[in-house]
């Protein structure tokens, strides 16, 4: 079974933006989560650590 790595990257914000955080182990999923969140002005914390990628909203977002 193949699945999108974009679509992976949507689920994902959907979870920032239901006030969670959210994690992947993938370099390219974080660049697309960035580039989705960037482009939704939805403000998070990034922490890169040697086995993935956090992202952490910084207030809950409606």
């Amino acid at each position: 079974m193949i699945i999108s790595r974009k679509r992976i990257a949507r689920s994902k914000v959907e979870q920032i933006k239901a006030g969670y955080s959210a994690f992947t182990e993938s370099k390219e999923i974080a660049l697309y989560m960035k580039k989705e969140l960037e482009k939704l002005g939805i403000p998070v914390y990034e922490d890169s650590t040697d086995i993935g990628f956090w992202f952490i909203p910084q207030k809950k977002v409606m």
